[in-house]
């Protein structure tokens, strides 16, 4: 009997793998610039998607300052924001469009802020955060703001879901060197 029961396992991990290593995915990949600045802070970060009416589909990712040196939210202070939280309306077009509405932190979707560099994540259709999306158009959208610095959004219009490989760039002019969309059908 445990025979039949491993086989059944193989059999059920092996569709599993063959169903997500061909599904539909979009990968993005944020480059951070180095700038030459008196006093350099890491940017916070929101990557979203929405559709042409700027309803957002989903968050992909927000970047922020989080809590130092494993302090407790005892030590903060009674009410005090998780870790940076308090920054993140200067995302204004995503804490105007989301960010407000979300119960921070989101499993997933925050994290620490990155360093100088190429950053690259990857979604799959049908998976957390990126969810099923409909066929249809859709936007890319990456805001960058840096403490004692600028502000930039940067967006990749595209649409879903792709026949074939398709990878869509757009350059920044300061906070963001470059955002790549990767779509693969």
């Amino acid at each position: 009997m445990s025979a039949m029961y491993r086989r059944i396992f193989q059999v059920v991990l092996c569709a599993l793998t063959v169903d997500s290593a061909h599904a539909a995915a979009l990968e993005v990949s944020v480059q951070i610039p180095q700038l030459s600045v008196a006093e350099y802070h890491r940017p916070y970060v929101a990557m979203w998607i929405e559709r042409p009416d700027r309803s957002v589909v989903a968050n992909l990712a927000v970047w922020y300052q989080q809590k130092r040196g494993g302090g407790s939210a005892e030590a903060a202070g009674a009410g005090a924001p998780e870790g940076g939280t308090k920054w993140l309306p200067d995302l204004r077009q995503w804490w105007r469009r989301s960010g407000r509405a979300l119960a921070l932190p989101v499993d997933g979707v925050t994290g620490a802020t990155r360093p100088v560099g190429t950053h690259v994540l990857r979604f799959v259709q049908g998976h957390p955060p990126l969810g099923e999306l409909t066929p249809g158009r859709y936007r890319l959208l990456v805001e960058a703001v840096r403490e004692e610095g600028g502000r930039e959004v940067l967006e990749l219009p595209f649409e879903w879901p792709v026949a074939a490989p398709t990878e869509l760039k757009v350059d920044g002019q300061s906070e963001l060197d470059s955002v790549k969309l990767s779509l693969a059908p």
